[in-house]
């Protein structure tokens, strides 16, 4: 989709996979958010995004479930065009199973 972004952290809460995005926009996203009348710009970058989302959807999918070990039910998105956040959840079949981290 473009550059990356400069940060991304997951977040496992249950059957939840919460995914969040810092810095995803790029400057000229930026300017189009802030450029056009109304809430224009906004728009078309969320739908532009959406649709970004909805292709890759099934890559996503698949790669969450492999390294999940669960399917996934269903992916929602939004995009902050102010903050330049994007969170994407997916809804798991069930809680994966984990090992606990170990402490350096």
């Amino acid at each position: 989709m473009g550059r990356g972004p400069k940060d991304i952290h997951a977040h496992l809460l249950g059957d939840l996979l919460v995914v969040r995005l810092q810095g995803v926009l790029t400057a000229a996203e930026q300017h189009l958010a802030k450029s056009l009348s109304g809430e224009t710009g906004r728009d078309l970058l969320k739908q532009v995004r959406t649709h970004l989302i909805e292709t890759a959807r099934p890559v996503l999918e698949a790669m969450v479930e492999e390294i999940t070990e669960v399917k996934v039910l269903s992916m929602h998105h939004d995009i902050s065009t102010i903050t330049g956040e994007e969170v994407v959840l997916f809804t798991l079949a069930e809680l994966p199973d984990f090992r606990e981290a170990k402490m350096k």
